[in-house]
């Protein structure tokens, strides 16, 4: 039996050769504006609930909108990735972009007229009609990197990075454009962005790499219609607890630093885990391909689970910097972990439906989100922080039975 040997320098060399061909594959200028693009989706559900919570005093409300903004996303997401299996991104950008800049303006105005009831409609509309920049460009990627499988890794394991730094601005610039002027600017900044680098991703040349991942599926015997969608069904309930954990977590650090009397830390302090997850993306493409992507999944979640567990039990006996390490460390797991579930989601979509695969994981992690959220926060409101982190370390692991119960194999019709 041959042995795989263990990663060496030239394992390191082979990873800068992966994602330098990143910009080889897609042009230089792709990178920064899907970057960029993506902003305005994860400014959003914050943007919204301080827009509505200071307009009309009530945190509830804010929620409400906020959760219809994320309702919208959960279903207009998958759409928009049919849609765009079926005519093309660009086409379905074309629309998306300019139609939820118009729903982010309309939401403004409805709330500055004290409309609420309408601006939840328009709410609604701006998560529908957000613009999948993220699926999307995994989607290219597919088209762009096929027959080279470490290029496609060192993708995705850029586009989980980006992901999760934007994930970290996005929220940011809402509290410091809030602080320095008001909600509404915050969201209208957001809908400026959108219609800039919207387009500008729209327009891009590497749509037509999506496009033509998109016709070689078009002959593909059984890859269109909803049973064709079943293989992802293990990645979509995954990135679904990897949301709960996210927002759980979220609420539960929520809760944690106002009763350590620091409640604007929150959103500091939560961004520590995301630091620790962009690193161990990158680095996940030296791994060697020995490595299973349900060994991953296994491996990955596992350490997030003891790690989520600890942080629960340790909850009531650290402070704020105790917290933040322990958050530093599990986001060393988060990483890989996000990179696995959209991997495994990229190899189980069938060819030529790209997009709504991707689109379907992006959505099931915002319902994931929200619901971690409100389950998190009633926690940590009833029965304080400490009680909050065990929902987090239930979402782990959750994650961790999906991927041992998960099959070795796709069922056949995947790719």
């Amino acid at each position: 039996m041959t042995r795989t040997p263990a990663p060496t320098h030239a394992d390191n060399t082979t990873m800068r050769a992966a994602y330098a061909e990143l910009p080889a594959l897609a042009g230089r200028a792709f990178l920064p504006i899907a970057f960029v693009a993506r902003l305005p989706f994860s400014m959003i559900a914050i943007g919204v609930m301080l827009l509505v919570t200071d307009a009309t005093g009530s945190i509830a409300t804010g929620g409400i909108a906020s959760a219809a903004s994320a309702l919208g996303t959960a279903v207009g997401g998958p759409t928009q990735g049919a849609l765009a299996d079926r005519f093309g991104q660009r086409a379905v950008l074309l629309v998306s972009v300019p139609a939820q800049t118009l729903a982010l303006v309309a939401l403004v105005v409805t709330v500055s007229r004290g409309e609420i009831s309408t601006a939840l409609v328009a709410a609604a509309l701006a998560g529908a009609l957000a613009p999948q920049i993220g699926p999307l460009a995994r989607g290219r990627w597919m088209g762009m990197a096929r027959g080279k499988p470490r290029a496609l890794a060192a993708a995705m394991s850029y586009e989980s990075t980006a992901d999760e730094v934007s994930f970290v601005l996005g929220p940011a610039l809402v509290g410091i454009l809030s602080a320095a002027a008001s909600p509404s600017a915050a969201l209208l900044t957001a809908a400026a962005v959108t219609l800039v680098f919207g387009l500008a991703f729209a327009l891009h040349p590497t749509a037509d790499a999506a496009r033509t991942h998109r016709l070689a599926g078009a002959v593909h015997p059984g890859s269109s219609g909803v049973r064709s969608l079943l293989p992802l069904a293990v990645p979509v309930v995954g990135m679904m607890a990897m949301g709960a954990f996210f927002g759980s977590t979220q609420a539960a650090v929520t809760a944690f630093t106002r009763e350590a009397g620091s409640p604007d830390a929150a959103g500091l302090v939560y961004a520590v885990m995301g630091l620790g997850s962009a690193v161990t993306a990158l680095a996940t493409v030296a791994l060697p391909d020995s490595l299973s992507q349900r060994g991953r999944w296994i491996a990955f979640s596992a350490g997030l689970s003891v790690l989520a567990v600890a942080t629960a039990g340790l909850a009531t006996g650290v402070g704020i910097a105790g917290l933040s390490v322990s958050l530093l460390l599990l986001g060393l797991f988060v990483g890989p972990v996000m990179v696995t579930i959209f991997t495994v989601g990229s190899n189980r979509a069938p060819v030529g439906r790209g997009a709504v695969a991707m689109t379907s994981l992006a959505s099931a992690n915002v319902v994931g989100v929200a619901a971690g959220s409100a389950v998190g926060g009633i926690a940590g409101e009833s029965s304080g922080a400490t009680a909050a982190f065990w929902i987090p370390a239930l979402c782990a692991t959750a994650l961790l039975v999906i991927g041992v119960a998960s099959q070795r194999r796709p069922p056949s019709g995947a790719r």
